[in-house]
């Protein structure tokens, strides 16, 4: 057997398994697709949401037949890690690419709330009575979550390097602030 072939299923595969702690319940779309991409590409069926591996024109062959075992297990996947109520809006989509590009379009919208709740917490945030290494994993999560709302561009010129030291300098600035 291959391991590295997209078709293989391991014994252990099952559509009952649920690959990620958390279900999609429409508030944590970015940690729960973080978490999805890593349990799809370490089961290497990544390829199925990511549209690399496409849907074969003739699903009758051993390569379609092959395709359809392993989409349907993807999306057995997928229906067992999002809350009830997102399995009844997807539960008829056919093909676990379609499924992932829809909850995508649903959830990964600009989140402006959830961006000011995030900067709320971190202004609001003090060590009080903890440790400085809890307070500094509490701080540390809001302003990953925060990154992954709101990710600072790419480019070419150069400038990405200043931007990030004056941001991880805003950090710094940010936890000492704090510190009791």
């Amino acid at each position: 057997m291959d391991y590295s072939n997209p078709f293989f299923l391991h014994h252990g595969d099952s559509p009952g398994a649920i690959i990620v702690s958390k279900p999609l319940n429409g508030d944590n779309y970015n940690s729960w697709k973080r978490a999805m991409m890593m349990a799809l590409s370490a089961k290497n069926k990544i390829s199925f949401v990511n549209d690399t591996l496409p849907k074969p024109s003739n699903l009758y062959d051993s390569q379609g037949l092959a395709w359809t075992r392993c989409n349907n297990m993807v999306l057995s996947w997928l229906l067992n890690s999002v809350s009830t109520k997102i399995v009844n809006i997807i539960i008829y989509i056919d093909d676990a690419f379609e499924i992932w590009n829809d909850l995508q379009d649903r959830f990964s919208q600009h989140n402006g709330p959830r961006i000011f709740q995030l900067q709320k917490s971190i202004s609001c945030l003090s060590q009080e009575n903890n440790l400085v290494s809890s307070y500094f994993t509490t701080m540390k999560g809001l302003w990953d979550e925060l990154a992954n709302h709101q990710p600072i561009p790419t480019c070419i010129c150069g400038a990405l390097k200043t931007i990030m030291s004056y941001h991880h300098q805003q950090h710094v600035y940010q936890f000492f602030n704090r510190i009791e």
